[in-house]
């Protein structure tokens, strides 16, 4: 492995690199014009078909990223929603004049439009969904797109009776080159069998930016719902498992008082027909980190191990997306900034050819049982 520089993140411009994750992942603003890559202009040359969708709900910036993903699969953005008026303006200097819709109806009843993409308040994504599907769309949510068991069991009954999609864009794989490239190594036998996913996600909290409803669990469905429900869908992917259960959850609110009902922290452990996983996810990141949090996954297999350093390699190299292999041979460094994402193409295509290849709809929906389990079980200790 080439020795790290710890020099090379404060040269040039390794900050800035750093920052511009290929994802607006837990960003609450949107991108400012100008600012990095511009919106996609056109389908990726492995765009093998062409929709129409609409966007219903702006209220977490995910929906940039979602918007993106579906323009480079040969999506055609042709309508609009949004429950605050403020979030129109911002939305169309990205992507051009698009209509303004005067109600969901509007929408959901315009034959024309396949699918519907939504980053509203997490709580009101699957009701909504629920109500796409029975339009005869299929639905994209933002995570988490289901807030409660209850929802889980209504989309569930949905899905089988409507034979619609209701995708979950897990951004902390299907939108970071170094996950798809760590999945391509995990396919291709390069670490043996996968035996356990070990996922850190730190978050900033840039509170003065966060809306009310950010604070409220009821609204946001707890932190092992929310955030946790990235790393639920990792576990499943790279461990290949299509049962799994909750071992032990936790929850708390550590470090906060002024917001009570929020949570700072979780963890939880699970196990499943492909391996076991634990996952820790909190609020914490310091301000002194050049990006909003040192997200790590490491994989572990029988003939080797894989880690990511998915958004900053910590005094290391700059940018994100390095991946560190180790195996029976030795150990190699992977930058994976140029690594496609095919995400986009991929669902555009089961949209229309309705297959699964972009996401399996059990899998999605299971990672979401899992993390609602997760939060619904866990104990909560009290602050330190």
């Amino acid at each position: 492995m080439t020795p790290i520089d710890r020099r090379a993140l404060i040269a040039g411009a390794g900050f800035a690199a750093a920052m511009a994750s290929d994802v607006f992942a837990q960003s609450t603003p949107p991108p400012k014009a100008g600012a990095g890559r511009g919106a996609p202009r056109e389908p990726d040359v492995s765009a093998r078909h062409r929709i129409r969708f609409a966007v219903i709900g702006l209220d977490h910036s995910h929906i940039y990223g979602m918007t993106d993903a579906l323009i480079r699969g040969g999506g055609t953005l042709v309508a609009m929603l949004a429950a605050d008026p403020a979030q129109v303006a911002p939305f169309r200097r990205r992507y051009g004049d698009v209509k303004v819709a005067r109600s969901e109806a509007e929408i959901l009843d315009d034959p024309t439009i396949q699918l519907v993409a939504s980053a509203s308040i997490p709580d009101l994504r699957a009701p909504l969904g629920i109500r796409v599907m029975r339009a005869g769309k299929d639905f994209l949510a933002d995570k988490p797109g289901i807030t409660s068991l209850d929802q889980l069991a209504a989309v569930r009954q949905a899905v089988r009776e409507m034979r619609r999609k209701f995708a979950i864009l897990y951004s902390e794989r299907f939108d970071v080159r170094a996950a798809v490239r760590a999945g391509e190594l995990v396919k291709a036998g390069a670490i043996g069998q996968v035996l356990q996913t070990i996922n850190l996600a730190p978050h900033r909290l840039n509170a003065p930016s966060r809306p009310a409803w950010f604070w409220d669990t009821a609204r946001y469905g707890g932190i092992l719902t929310d955030i946790g429900s990235h790393q639920a869908d990792q576990f499943l992917f790279y461990t290949g498992s299509t049962e799994a259960r909750v071992v032990a959850s936790q929850t708390g609110n550590m470090a906060m008082p002024d917001h009570p009902r929020f949570e700072d922290f979780g963890d939880m452990m699970l196990s499943g027909n492909g391996g076991t996983g634990y996952v820790r996810v909190d609020w914490h990141t310091p301000d002194g980190l050049p990006t909003w949090g040192d997200g790590r996954l490491f994989i572990i297999g029988t003939d080797g191990s894989i880690e990511l350093r998915k958004y900053i390699d910590v005094a290391g190299r700059p940018g994100g997306n390095h991946l560190f292999l180790t195996d029976r041979k030795g150990v190699q460094y992977m930058d994976c900034s140029k690594v496609p994402l095919p995400f986009g193409p991929q669902f555009v295509s089961d949209v229309v050819e309705r297959t699964d290849v972009a996401q399996d709809q059990a899998q999605a929906l299971l990672a979401a049982e899992l993390v609602l389990t997760a939060q619904k079980n866990a104990s909560r200790p009290g602050r330190a």
